[in-house]
């Protein structure tokens, strides 16, 4: 059996940058990872970064073979520098195994050479997130249903898409392959899109996708997959009855859970959630000493930017002053890269109404912005909310072009409780985006 100081299951963002902070500080790791094409995990392999980078060129007009090749060269190389970038530091060891645990501190790796015992005196749990599938007569024995992660694979264009699901990730991909051509159906159950935002910007995004191509069958519910030779029938249950669509894929992104159930969590003494989250304290440790979970597996949201911060709250706890934890995690924001995008960050109108709280808004149109007609899309608009008396800021939504840039310089305001007044009297560069909060708070 052997013995390592620290094995990490899962080469994801916080493990991987745990791994270089562990080895440099003379430490010993085991890093296993069951799939070679994850090298580097979820982000830059099959969500964020190939998933942007699609997008991107869907909106520049590049053309869908040349847009997958040029995603799967982006990808490639990240891969291989993220690989060398823990196997090649002295103290780290690199195993491409399946794992599942035998009690709490004894894992069991098995590759295609066979299978070995391996035992550590800290585990941290690495192992992201799944696509659910929905229990849909006919879905999950389809061969025409994909997931965010198979789709990115397809080298042939789908001219004709159905995505169930109106979340983020689902209209992510229906704008891009608007862009690319595709003809487009978004089924969701819930009556309006990205429920969780601003609802007038939210309307304001689905009538542009609208206007892109994008069609949508709201409130509405899918009850059978039938697969054809050519392609796939949907049942539809919707508002004004039943409908049939006859597509030639479907997507389903219906959400995701945490990715434990090939761990064997049940022979440890770890607890997990009621979706399979592994549970941990504000220092991301388990109820099991020396076993800490991080990323999606552990619940809460699901960016990468949180698991990176995760490692900061680690790397405190190990090598610094402790004071990282869950608890202060500084001020974050979300962005869904529709056309434009729109990103977000605190609390919304409704959610202020609800606990009272008296406030300001600020609105303007995304036009008003030079820079929105420099690069030639003017569509959407800013809604800021402001304390009624501090001028702090609350929350903010910003619908425009270079939205996950500015959204930042806000979460940034808001981290260090500075009022709108320091947004609205500083000196931007021009023409830029963020110079739009010049003007949004001019009458403050």
């Amino acid at each position: 059996m052997k013995h390592f100081e620290n094995i990490i299951i899962g080469f994801g963002k916080a493990g991987k940058t745990l791994a270089g902070s562990l080895t440099k500080n003379g430490q010993e790791v085991l890093l296993i990872e069951k799939d070679s094409a994850m090298y580097g995990g979820t982000c830059i392999n099959v969500a964020c970064l190939p998933s942007k980078n699609m997008i991107i060129n869907a909106q520049r007009g590049t053309c869908y073979d040349e847009a997958i090749a040029t995603k799967n060269r982006l990808v490639d190389k990240l891969r291989n520098k993220n690989y060398h970038k823990v196997a090649d530091q002295e103290n780290a060891t690199v195993l491409r195994a399946d794992v599942s645990f035998i009690d709490d501190y004894t894992i069991e790796v098995s590759d295609d050479s066979g299978q070995e015992t391996v035992i550590g005196d800290k585990i941290f749990i690495n192992t992201g997130s799944t696509p659910v599938l929905p229990n849909v007569q006919g879905l999950k024995n389809s061969q025409h249903v994909f997931t965010s992660k198979t789709l990115l694979d397809q080298t042939q264009q789908t001219k004709n898409i159905a995505i169930l699901g109106d979340g983020p990730i689902g209209l992510e991909f229906a704008a891009m392959y608007a862009k690319f051509g595709s003809q487009v159906t978004v089924i969701g159950q819930n009556k309006m899109i990205l429920n969780q935002l601003e609802p007038e910007i939210a309307n304001a995004a689905k009538e542009d996708m609208m206007t892109d191509g994008v069609q949508f069958l709201l409130n509405s519910q899918l009850t059978k997959v039938t697969d054809m030779v050519n392609g796939i029938i949907l049942d539809i249950d919707t508002p004004n009855g039943g409908k049939t669509l006859h597509v030639d894929a479907l997507l389903v992104a219906t959400g995701r859970r945490a990715n434990t159930d090939d761990l064997h969590l049940e022979r440890t003494n770890i607890k997990t959630g009621s979706h399979g989250e592994i549970l941990v304290n504000d220092v991301l440790e388990t109820n099991v000493t020396n076993i800490f979970a991080m990323g999606d597996v552990k619940g809460g949201p699901q960016f990468t930017y949180i698991s990176l911060d995760d490692w900061r709250i680690l790397n405190s706890q190990f090598f610094g002053d402790q004071t990282r934890t869950r608890a202060n995690r500084p001020v974050f924001a979300n962005t869904i890269f529709l056309n434009p995008a729109i990103s977000s960050v605190g609390q919304t109108e409704a959610q202020l109404q609800k606990k009272e709280q008296p406030y300001k808004i600020f609105q303007m149109l995304t036009a008003g912005v030079p820079k929105a007609q420099v690069i030639g899309n003017p569509r959407g608009s800013y809604k800021v909310l402001v304390d009624e008396k501090t001028h702090q800021i609350l929350g903010a939504t910003i619908y425009a072009e270079e939205a996950y840039e500015t959204i930042n310089v806000i979460s940034l305001a808001m981290q260090n409780n500075l009022p709108a007044e320091a947004l609205r009297d500083q000196i931007y560069t021009h023409p830029t985006m963020t110079e739009a909060l010049n003007d949004l708070f001019a009458e403050l």
